[in-house]
C-alpha cells in the first residue's frame, strides 16, 4: 500500500520556479527604476520652475501688457502670439501631412520614387530648426513676398513639422492590418470609402501622437519666428483675442523669453521663470486640447 503524499510537499516550488520568480521581481524592479528615472526629473524640474516662478504667476501675468521695458508686468501679447503660430501652424501641417502619408501607404506604388521621397521625408524631421529658419526666409519672407507676418513665420513651423506628421502618420496607417482592408474591398466598398471609414478611424490615435508630439516643438522654436516673424516687442490691446492680423508681426514666448534673459538687465528672476512656465502650459494646453479630441474620437467609434 503506497503512503500518502504530502499536500505541502507536492505545491512545494521547483528550484526552477524560484528562479523564474525572482528573475522576474528583478526585471519588475528594474523597469520602475527606468520609469522613475524618466518621470522624477520630469517633475523635479516642472516643481522648480513653478517653485521660482510663483512670486509673479497670476492670471493678471497673463492677460496684462509689459511695463517698464519688459521689466514687469505680464506676458499677453507674447501669449497670443504663441498661440497663433501654434494653431495655424499645425492647422496648414496637420493636413497636409495626413493627406500626403495617406497617399504614399494607400495609393503610391513600392518603387524607386517611393522609396527615395519616404528616405527624404526621414531626411527631412532632422534637419536642424536653424536650416528651416533660413528656408523659411527665403521662400515666404522673400521670395513669396510675405514679409515678416504671422503667416510666414506659421507656413516655417507648418514646413519644420511637416515630415514628423507624415512618418508618424505612415506608421499609423501601416499599423491598421490589412485583412481590415481586404474585407472591405471584398464587401465591393471603394478603396477612398475605405481608407475614410476603415483605416483612418483604426489609425486616429497614432495619427494624433504624432501631431500632439510637434506641438511643443512648434511652441518652443526660437530661431525659425526670429527670422520670419516675431519681433521683441509689439502694442495690441489688451485682453484682445483677435489682436493680430496674419500679416502682422507678432511676440513669442521663447523669443520673449531669451530676450529678457539675454537682452534686458535687471529683469526680476520670477518673471524668467513665469514665462518658462507659460510656455509650458501653452504646450500642455495644446495637448490636452488634442488628447481630448483623441480620447472623444476613439471612445464614439461605432464598432
Amino acid at each position: 500500500m503506497s503512503e500518502p503524499v504530502d499536500n505541502a510537499k507536492r505545491f512545494t516550488k521547483t528550484p526552477s520556479v524560484v528562479r523564474k520568480e525572482r528573475n522576474e521581481k528583478i526585471a519588475q524592479f528594474v523597469f520602475l527604476s527606468m520609469t522613475l528615472a524618466m518621470v522624477l526629473p520630469l517633475v523635479l524640474i516642472v516643481g522648480f520652475l513653478v517653485f521660482k516662478a510663483w512670486p509673479s504667476l497670476s492670471l493678471d501675468f497673463i492677460f496684462d501688457m509689459p511695463r517698464n521695458g519688459m521689466r514687469e508686468g505680464g506676458i499677453w501679447p507674447a501669449f497670443l502670439g504663441t498661440l497663433y503660430l501654434v494653431i495655424i501652424s499645425l492647422m496648414i501641417a496637420a493636413p497636409i501631412g495626413v493627406m500626403a502619408a495617406v497617399y504614399l501607404n494607400e495609393y503610391a506604388k513600392d518603387n524607386w520614387l517611393t522609396r527615395t521621397i519616404n528616405l527624404a521625408v526621414i531626411n527631412l524631421a532632422g534637419v536642424p530648426s536653424i536650416v528651416h529658419a533660413l528656408f523659411g526666409l527665403g521662400a515666404f519672407v522673400y521670395a513669396a513676398k510675405m514679409g515678416t507676418s504671422i503667416i510666414a513665420a506659421s507656413l516655417t513651423l507648418a514646413v519644420m513639422t511637416l515630415p514628423v506628421i507624415i512618418a508618424s502618420t505612415k506608421e499609423a496607417l501601416s499599423a491598421v492590418p490589412m485583412s481590415f482592408r481586404q474585407a472591405s474591398w471584398n464587401m465591393g466598398v471603394s478603396r477612398w470609402q475605405t481608407i475614410w471609414r476603415i483605416v483612418l478611424p483604426n489609425s486616429i490615435s497614432g495619427i494624433l501622437t504624432g501631431i500632439i508630439l510637434q506641438v511643443s516643438r512648434a511652441a518652443g522654436e526660437t530661431a525659425p519666428i526670429m527670422f520670419t516673424g516675431a519681433v521683441i516687442s509689439v502694442n495690441i490691446a489688451k485682453d484682445q483675442l483677435f489682436a493680430y492680423g496674419l500679416t502682422d508681426e507678432c511676440m513669442a514666448l521663447a523669443m520673449h523669453l531669451y530676450t529678457i534673459s539675454t537682452q534686458i538687465p535687471n529683469v526680476p528672476e520670477s518673471l524668467q521663470f513665469a514665462i518658462a512656465v507659460a510656455l509650458l502650459g501653452v504646450v500642455l494646453l495644446v495637448n490636452a486640447l488634442s488628447i481630448s479630441l483623441r480620447v472623444y474620437l476613439r471612445t464614439h467609434r461605432k464598432w
